[in-house]
Formats: structure tokens, C-alpha cells, sequence
């Protein structure tokens, strides 16, 4: 039988973290970060990361396993959590990964195949060589032609989308669409996805109160000590509650306009995340009303001990 693995998705503020250790603590789990950003030590604030008290005493992982400077992958991500979730299951627990990186948790839960050991130079090249000299429309509709799906995804102007889509056909003789599509027919687990969303209205109100809570727990301090630490130009000072601080730190915009832009960019986010975990996933959604959280709760952790007890 494939081991069944549990996991809590759904746009920033919604409430996963809590549910995440609800379903651990009832169904004897333990919790696996799903969130691109909470490796980073020091990033604790802007990235929501869980506290020693919210966990309740349920083991988390991948959490504090970087520095800001390190570089992370969704490679590294799926080979780690996936060490993870053997050991868990050796420990007789159910792994439960909780978070909004949609990708990262995608390509865990499908096995998705990283690995560039099947790539062919010379391929590549002929195909570059066609973009020199017909131009990159004229290969940019090849692979509309024969994957119009991908093709769809990628820029036409991003060649070197465009080429490794082209080589993986050329090479293998299938489509990118239906090489991730056996690969997602074969999950190595038994997955069960868990969604959460909210009123558009509701979740924006409360992704806004969490910037202003953030502010008051020392947001600004953290992303000084960071740079501070000559962190500035690194990865995972890209992500959404560091950046928009950088034009503020050089003297190129105020507080307000960066606290305006942080909530900007974590709704925008939010709606990015719905949307893929929508279009990408096999999810099942509970939509959550704040003020009755509990009992939302408890009919999922109803609906979740059927849903393990027929795996």
C-alpha cells in the first residue's frame, strides 16, 4: 500500500497552520512545512513561521534549515521532504505537509522528476540554432503545434523554456503535458488533499491585519537585522514581506507606501495560490468563516478520518 499523506493548502491567512496541528495532534502526525520560505532562519516574522507555542507540541520540519544567503530549489525541497515522510511513516505517524507553495508540494506528492541526466546538448543547440536563424516565433509555434498546453505557460520570448520544451520532445517523443501528466497518474502516496479558502472580502481584511500584527511584532527590525547581516541582495530576500522594504532601507519610499505595497502583494498572492492549487490539484475545499473556525474544524477532522480509514 502507498503511505497516505496528508496535506493543508489553500492562500496566505487562512488558517492552515492551525489546522495543520489540529489534524497532526488527532490522527497522531507530524507536521511538514509546504512553504518555500519558512527554511530561512532569521525570516520569522515576514514569513508567518509557526511558533514553539502554536505548534503544541507537535514535531515540525523543514523550518530553520537555511541561511538568508543560502540558495533553495523545489529539487532540494521535494528530496528532503520526501526523506521526511519515509521517516515519519517509519515512526508509525501520518506525515501532514501544511502550506501555500503550491509547486513544491505538487512536486513531492506526484514525485515529479528533476533530474537533467536525460537532457541532450546537441538537441538544444540545433533547436538555439533554429531560433538564430528563423527567429523565436517561428519555434515558438512548433511547440504550439505539438504542445499548445505548455505552450500556454511559457512566454514566447523565454527561450530557454521554449528550447528545453522542444528538447524534451525531440528527445523522448512525448509532450512536456504528458510526461508531467504519467507522472501525476503515479503518485508514489496515497495524497489527501485539504483546502481552505475564505470570502475574497474576509481574506483580505485578514491578510491586512496580519501586515499591521507583523509591524507590531518587529517586521521592520527583522528585515533591518537582515540587511543589517549583509543580506540584502540574497534569494530569500526576494520574497514577499522583504522586498518591498528594500526601496524603504535606501530611502526611496516611505512607510506607508511599503506597508500599502506588502498588502498588495500578499492579496495578489493569495489570489495567485487559490488559482493554482484550483487548476493544478485534486483538493477538497472547506471554505472557513472566521468567527466559526471550530466547528469547521471538527467536520473536517470528521470528513478527514473517513477519507484515511478507506486508504
Amino acid at each position: 500500500m502507498k503511505p497516505t499523506v496528508v496535506c493543508v493548502v489553500g492562500p496566505t491567512a487562512v488558517g492552515k497552520t492551525k489546522l495543520g496541528v489540529e489534524i497532526a495532534r488527532r490522527f497522531d502526525g507530524e507536521v511538514i512545512s509546504g512553504d518555500s520560505m519558512q527554511v530561512y532562519r532569521g525570516m520569522d516574522i515576514g514569513t508567518a513561521k509557526v511558533t514553539d507555542e502554536e505548534m503544541m507540541g507537535v514535531p515540525h520540519h523543514m523550518i530553520d534549515i537555511k541561511q538568508p544567503y543560502e540558495s533553495f530549489s523545489v529539487a532540494e525541497f521535494q528530496e528532503r521532504v520526501t526523506r521526511h515522510i519515509e521517516e515519519i511513516h517509519q515512526r508509525g505517524k501520518l506525515p501532514v505537509i501544511v502550506g501555500g507553495t503550491g509547486l513544491y508540494i505538487q512536486s513531492v506528492i506526484y514525485g515529479y522528476n528533476f533530474s537533467d541526466d536525460k537532457r541532450d546538448p546537441e538537441v538544444s543547440r540545433k533547436i538555439e540554432q533554429e531560433i538564430d536563424e528563423k527567429g523565436i516565433e517561428y519555434v515558438y509555434r512548433q511547440l504550439q503545434e505539438i504542445d499548445p498546453e505548455q505552450a500556454e505557460k511559457i512566454h514566447p520570448n523565454n527561450s530557454r523554456r521554449v528550447v528545453r520544451a522542444l528538447e524534451v520532445y525531440r528527445t523522448t517523443g512525448k509532450t512536456m503535458s504528458e510526461l508531467k501528466a504519467e507522472q501525476e497518474s503515479e503518485s508514489p502516496y496515497h495524497p489527501i488533499l485539504i483546502g481552505l479558502e475564505m470570502d475574497r472580502e474576509q481574506l483580505y481584511e485578514r491578510i491586512n491585519h496580519r501586515v499591521d500584527l507583523m509591524m507590531v511584532e518587529g517586521l521592520r527590525e527583522e528585515v533591518q537585522k537582515l540587511i543589517a547581516a549583509g543580506y540584502g541582495d540574497a534569494q530569500s530576500m526576494k520574497a514577499i514581506g522583504y522586498k518591498e522594504f528594500l526601496p524603504y532601507f535606501n530611502g526611496e519610499s516611505d512607510l506607508e507606501e511599503t506597508l500599502d505595497l506588502l498588502k498588495r502583494n500578499s492579496r495578489r498572492y493569495a489570489k495567485r495560490q487559490l488559482t493554482y492549487f484550483r487548476n493544478k490539484m485534486d483538493v477538497q475545499w472547506y471554505t472557513i468563516d472566521p468567527a466559526e473556525y471550530h466547528e469547521k474544524f471538527q467536520t473536517i477532522l470528521r470528513d478527514l478520518a473517513g477519507m484515511i480509514e478507506s486508504t
